[in-house]
C-alpha cells in the first residue's frame, strides 16, 4: 500500500478533488525547461477521445522522466487531461479573448461532450480510463458572453468555461460525471487508485 501518490497537474481543482477522496498528494510539476504546453497541440484530424487519452499519457511518461532524474522517493504518479468536444471539434483552451467569444457562441444552446482522462504508473505499468459527460448550456445573451471573457475567466479552460465557475448559472443539464466536468471523473480516479495501491478514504 503505497501513503501517497505524486500529482502531476497545476490544477488546483484536481488537487481538491484527489483530498477530497482521502489520497495524499505531493506535487510533481514540469521544470521551467519542459514546454507542457506543447504536449496538447492536436493531430490533424484527430478525434476528442484518442486525443485527451494521447496528451494523458504523453503528460504521464513526462512526469515518470521528471520523477526520475529528481531521485524522490517512488510512488505513483498520476495524469489527467480534459477537453470539450462538439461533434468531432476539440474545442482547447482560447489563445485570445475572441476565440473564446467565438468558442462560447458555438455552445450557446447546445449540448457538447467534456471528456476526461485518467493516467496512473504504480512503479511498472501504466493504468487509464475515460469518462465522457455531457453538458447543455441555455441560448447564451451576446452580452452575458462578453461579459464572461472580460472577466478573463475563459483563459486556461478548455471549452472557455469551467462548471465550477459563474457560467454554471448557464448550464441547462448535465449528464455523467460531474468531478469529470471539473477535471478529474472521481470514479474512474478511485477504481484506478485502488489498483496502484494507493492509500483512500474508504478501503
Amino acid at each position: 500500500m503505497h501513503d501517497f501518490l505524486y500529482l502531476a497537474s497545476q490544477s488546483p481543482r484536481r488537487l481538491q478533488l484527489l483530498q477530497q477522496i482521502g489520497a495524499r498528494c505531493e506535487l510533481l510539476l514540469p521544470a521551467d525547461d519542459e514546454d507542457a504546453e506543447a504536449l496538447e497541440t492536436a493531430l490533424p484530424g484527430e478525434l476528442p477521445e484518442t486525443y485527451v487519452q494521447r496528451v494523458t499519457a504523453l503528460k504521464l511518461q513526462a512526469a515518470i522522466k521528471r520523477l526520475r532524474r529528481s531521485k524522490l522517493p517512488a510512488a505513483p504518479v498520476l495524469c489527467a487531461d480534459t477537453t470539450v468536444a462538439l461533434g468531432r471539434q476539440i474545442m482547447g483552451k482560447p489563445a485570445d479573448a475572441d476565440e473564446a467569444v467565438q468558442m462560447l457562441q458555438r455552445l450557446s444552446g447546445r449540448t457538447h461532450r467534456v471528456l476526461s482522462a485518467v493516467a496512473v504508473h504504480d512503479g511498472k505499468e501504466m493504468l487509464q480510463a475515460l469518462s465522457t459527460s455531457k453538458v447543455r448550456f441555455m441560448p447564451l445573451p451576446a452580452a452575458i458572453i462578453e461579459s464572461f471573457v472580460q472577466s478573463g475567466e475563459p483563459f486556461g479552460k478548455a471549452g472557455s468555461y469551467a462548471i465550477q465557475g459563474p457560467f454554471a448559472g448557464w448550464i441547462e443539464h448535465i449528464s455523467g460525471s460531474h468531478s469529470g466536468i471539473m477535471g478529474l471523473p472521481l470514479c474512474q480516479t478511485t477504481q484506478l487508485l485502488r489498483s496502484a495501491g494507493v492509500a483512500l478514504a474508504l478501503r
